[in-house]
């Protein structure tokens, strides 16, 4: 399924969506700046069309009305004049020759670069200074008889000369009137025009967004969801489920990319599911091999043990009854039946302690290190006494663990310490305690005895690994791989110091859970 964006086929299949946004929003700027254009145009058209009416189609049509009534006003003031001989009867033509006067300037102004308003403003003022040159000007400016005279002499002329002006002056309003109509008109159109214009920028603009939110939803959040919808049901655990690839060429290279992912995490977890049957088989064969270990630890603690002391007894009472009486090397032969048959009791009780960490002792609580400490220090004192050791510690606090392992620890710590000194000091041992940066609580038990050789500081702590012989120092070589057991079991580490000389010093780290320090360093006597 590969979906494309409205319209996208063919040179278009490649382009991302910064492409597609990029060319929409060019034709949409594009169109809107044309119709923006022909708008400006229109309402430019129209301003000016509106400035035409109102500044000059209208008041020259205006003007030229009150040029006709000012010469009516002079006509009727002279004719009643004439026919009267009363001065009181020129004051319209007075105020006709101010009005028209006023209407001539105003005409000149409006109908400037109108070549047919000017030539019928020229006719209609050659008329006018033709008919008072003949009948206004030498009637108003005579004497009342004389007045009379003149106006009955020439009153068909002055008719026929005004009538005439007024011919002239109708024509001129009515070309007026007209090309104000006219200006009207192309307002109007002008108006339809722009509003034309405006509808279809607003329509424009309705379809551009139109436009835009489907091709968004088709070409972007629509594949976006799709992409994240399938991409959920992957994360539910769905991860046989294709990825969805739609959308533009990046929307397509990102659900791409997406899908090589889940199928990656798909091979993965067919992997990490086949590890897990592979693991799940081991723990089974190493829970039966445990089953195994527990059969045996129960037979080397109840059936071994038996025969075991029978030789022992039997050999000591040989050594007993016939010591002495055999030759010297029947009773060396006895004494090497009697301390194997010793060794290898010590050893099986050895063996039984060490495979009982965490198994069978694995009884969690509250241990007052102190107290377990002054504990261990009682059952050495016969070893302490002898030795002439001098142990001391700081306030030891309380730990979580297990109290019978943690005595073996310090049973095992303290014992080797005092059993590999040095034949010419007394063993000093001080035990020490402080907090780490991690969290933990690092003891370190010092001594000054024979020390470890630095080759040698990890090979104490494996299993049977000896550095002395058992005439020189006797023991199984399982101290020291109880404690480390002991320790990691508890969450801690265990080392030999390397930078200590002039002993050995011995460190471990116990997790802080819930423990309490005690005030006041004291010393362990014997």
């Amino acid at each position: 399924m590969n979906e494309q964006p409205p319209g996208a086929h063919g040179a278009t299949a490649g382009w991302t969506t910064h492409r597609w946004l990029r060319v929409s929003v060019a034709v949409t700027l594009t169109v809107l700046t044309v119709l923006g254009a022909l708008g400006t145009w229109a309402m430019t058209r129209t301003s000016q069309l509106t400035d035409q009416i109102v500044d000059r189609r209208g008041p020259a049509l205006t003007n030229a009305v009150r040029l006709e009534a000012a010469l009516v006003n002079q006509e009727t003031g002279v004719r009643g004049y004439g026919l009267s001989g009363r001065r009181d009867f020129l004051e319209p033509y007075t105020r006709g020759v101010t009005d028209e006067k006023e209407a001539l300037r105003q005409l000149d102004v409006l109908l400037a670069s109108d070549g047919a308003a000017e030539e019928e403003l020229a006719n209609v003022r050659e008329l006018t200074r033709r008919w008072q040159g003949r009948i206004a000007v030498p009637i108003a400016t005579a004497s009342p008889d004389r007045a009379a005279a003149l106006s009955a002499a020439r009153a068909q002329e002055g008719k026929a000369t005004f009538d005439s002006l007024r011919r002239a002056l109708s024509t001129q309003q009515t070309h007026l009137a007209d090309r104000r109509a006219a200006a009207s008109s192309d307002l109007r159109q002008a108006m339809t025009l722009r509003n034309w214009t405006f509808t279809m920028i607003a329509l424009i603009i309705v379809l551009a967004a139109a436009l835009a939110f489907e091709a968004l939803r088709r070409g972007i959040t629509g594949p976006l969801g799709r992409l994240g919808q399938t991409a959920r049901e992957v994360a539910d655990g769905r991860f046989e489920q294709p990825i969805a690839v739609t959308g533009p060429a990046d929307l397509r290279q990102l659900g791409s990319d997406v899908e090589s992912m889940r199928e990656r995490l798909l091979k993965e977890l067919e992997f990490s599911e086949r590890s897990r049957r592979l693991l799940d088989e081991q723990a089974a064969d190493l829970q039966r091999s445990n089953t195994e270990l527990e059969q045996f630890a129960y037979v080397a603690s109840h059936d071994l043990q038996e025969p075991l002391r029978k030789v022992s007894s039997f050999t000591q009472l040989l050594q007993r009854r016939y010591g002495g009486q055999l030759d010297e090397r029947a009773d060396q032969y006895i004494a090497f039946a009697v301390d194997g048959a010793n060794r290898m009791q010590v050893l099986i009780n050895d063996l039984l302690a060490f495979s009982r960490v965490g198994r069978v002792l694995n009884d969690h609580a509250e241990v007052d290190l102190d107290d377990v400490v002054a504990r261990t220090l009682d059952n050495l004192s016969v070893t302490i006494e002898e030795s002439d050791a001098r142990i001391t510690h700081d306030p030891l606090p309380k730990v979580v663990g297990d109290a019978t392992q943690l005595g073996m620890l310090w049973q095992n710590l303290l014992s080797n310490s005092i059993k590999f000194r040095r034949p010419d000091r007394s063993p000093e041992v001080r035990i020490t305690v402080r907090d780490t940066d991690e969290g933990l609580r690092e003891f370190a038990v010092t001594d000054n005895g024979i020390g470890i050789e630095p080759d040698f500081q990890e090979k104490v702590f494996v299993l049977f690994q000896r550095l002395h012989t058992r005439e020189a120092y006797p023991g199984t070589g399982i101290g020291l791989a109880m404690c480390k057991k002991v320790v990691e079991f508890h969450g801690g580490t265990i080392w030999i110091d390397p930078g200590h000389t002039g002993g050995t010093r011995v460190v471990f780290t116990l997790p802080v859970e819930r423990s309490a320090t005690a005030d006041g360093a004291r010393e362990a006597h014997p």
